[in-house]
């Protein structure tokens, strides 16, 4: 029995018309990651839905049958490390990596998924064609206008499909530079059939996605993906999450929760509730009282991050009657300064009251995430998130106290995009762990050499694409970049430039020309109010 035949879909495939398009739509990872990916599952069963196409699925371990000349080549993109894995497929299926060199004969190849609509400018040399933001109903019209000129030449088809809203086209735009490895002068079409700014697509319901196969062999097993709400309505100001997504979309109890949670249980008996801010959802409470039913004794109920301030001891007992062991809250500091730079709306009594309620519902652990190196922290800042969670340790003993800390990343299309990383996060780290062990805090760092790595994926042009071949080769170890560096040294700004300085609010950013949810100009009144704070505390 094959993988794939281990699967128990929950939507009924079509078989494809006799003239359908061959599409090829890949996950750049292992099956057990790619199906596990909500996403993945959601533009898969859309494809397989339509008779229109013919979709074979690819991973980097596996695939399906795959059409002999596929004419649309689609990668779901959610991890940056993965352009690794999309470059080594293209050429596995012999297709060049760069879109100038390929002809008619070769499929289209598009991508879309959380790193290309955050910023796909390092990665437009690879693609023919970005899908900008959520796909429910950018899938079809990007369908929809492929089948209208699906005989043309590579061109024409490229021209027509620049028309689509939301559909990228990058070598429609030209980008120039006041110098070679100076900032970006201009990023205009080519010409004025083609749009100056593509605007990221948002999909505006109350009926939200669920999962469309659940399998054992996938990262999280035998697990059925529900999601709640999406979007964040917190804003903190680094966060990609809520500020990308916006606005902050929540499912209906009645058309969306409860009908996706009664057919996944037909088929599993596990239930993950997903969402940046999942008890913030308006009925959450009556979410908890369905799921605390008696005839749903047997299931098991998993949880993404939640809001500090709603952890309450009846969502904790829920959770842990339903197998569910500990909780996840971001926190990202003990320091009430550095919580109101980055716009994070919590105290620590709360967090310390969190964790005597995740206690008191016969919860085993809870999992504190903060951040280091914060535009404007200090050493007093993490001083200040080393008592609290020793205060947090104190107030509820016998619970299980985690701390993740990772780096901070300024993200495109958010208040801090124009702040590089504060190299005096490593030492924080390291501080941090050497403090917390004397605790006995367990300290779980995210590298801070993957962070800088990050980063310049993060707020990297179209000029990174050349770096990333390069190191395609050379490993994916920071020194690799550092040497990629080296070798094109006079061709693009040098690492410094994309991860550790301070843009200025006036200069054109890579992703000047797709336009996320919010105006540059209320961008920049965050970042003002951010940087205000610490001068309000002093007064």
């Amino acid at each position: 029995m094959t993988i794939f035949n281990q699967e128990r879909l929950l939507f009924n495939p079509v078989s494809p018309n006799s003239d359908a398009i061959p599409v090829i739509f890949a996950f750049p990872n292992e099956y057990s990651v790619g199906i596990t990916s909500l996403g993945y599952q959601i533009i898969w069963a859309s494809f397989a839905s339509y008779p229109e196409i013919s979709v074979s699925r690819l991973f980097t371990d596996i695939q399906e049958p795959l059409p002999r000349n596929p004419e649309l080549l689609g990668f779901s993109f959610s991890w940056e490390l993965d352009y690794v894995n999309i470059l080594n497929i293209l050429e596995l299926l012999d297709i060049p990596l760069q879109s100038d060199q390929r002809d008619n004969n070769h499929p289209l190849v598009f991508g879309g998924g959380p790193v290309l609509t955050a910023n796909s400018e390092p990665f437009a040399a690879f693609f023919d064609i970005i899908l900008l933001g959520d796909g429910e109903n950018l899938i079809k019209d990007f369908i929809r206008a492929y089948q209208e000129v699906r005989n043309a030449n590579r061109g024409a088809k490229l021209r027509h499909l620049a028309t689509v809203a939301g559909v990228y086209i990058p070598s429609l735009y030209e980008v120039t530079y006041h110098s070679v490895d100076g900032e970006i002068k201009s990023i205009i079409p080519l010409d004025n059939t083609i749009p100056s700014f593509i605007e990221k697509q948002t999909y505006r319901s109350n009926i939200l996605s669920a999962s469309t196969v659940v399998t054992e062999k996938a990262a999280w097993e035998s697990i059925y993906m529900v999601e709640v709400v999406r979007s964040c309505p917190e804003m903190c100001r680094f966060c990609l999450a809520s500020y990308l997504t916006l606005p902050f979309r929540t499912a209906s109890l009645e058309s969306s929760l409860i009908p996706a949670i009664e057919k996944g249980l037909t088929v599993t008996n596990r239930i993950g509730l997903l969402g940046a801010s999942v008890t913030q959802h308006p009925e959450f409470e009556s979410l908890l009282d369905y799921l605390s039913q008696p005839k749903y004794d047997h299931i098991r109920v998993s949880i993404a991050s939640v809001r500090t301030n709603t952890v309450s001891e009846k969502l904790a007992k829920t959770l842990a009657n339903r197998g569910t062991k500990s909780i996840t809250i971001a926190v990202e500091s003990g320091s009430e300064k550095v919580r109101k730079i980055i716009n994070k709306k919590l105290t620590n009594d709360e967090i310390i009251q969190a964790a005597i309620n995740a206690k008191a519902g016969g919860l085993k652990g809870i999992k504190l995430y903060g951040m280091a190196g914060i535009p404007g922290e200090e050493d007093t800042d993490i001083e200040e998130t080393i008592l609290m969670l020793d205060a947090v340790k104190k107030a509820a003993p016998g619970l299980k106290i985690t701390f993740g800390c990772s780096t901070f990343v300024p993200k495109s299309h958010t208040p801090f995009q124009w702040l590089g990383v504060n190299k005096t996060a490593k030492k924080q780290l390291q501080y941090l762990e050497k403090q917390l062990g004397k605790k006995n805090i367990e300290f779980r760092p995210e590298s801070y050499n993957w962070s800088v790595i990050q980063a310049l994926i993060s707020r990297g042009d179209r000029r990174l694409s050349q770096l990333l071949e390069l190191t395609r080769h050379y490993g994916d170890s920071l020194g690799s970049y550092k040497r990629a560096f080296k070798e094109l040294k006079g061709k693009l700004p040098p690492l410094e430039f994309y991860v550790h300085d301070n843009w200025k609010t006036e200069q054109i950013l890579p992703w000047h020309h797709l336009k996320g949810p919010l105006p540059q100009a209320t961008l920049i009144k965050h970042l003002e109010e951010a940087m205000t704070v610490p001068l309000d505390l002093l007064c």
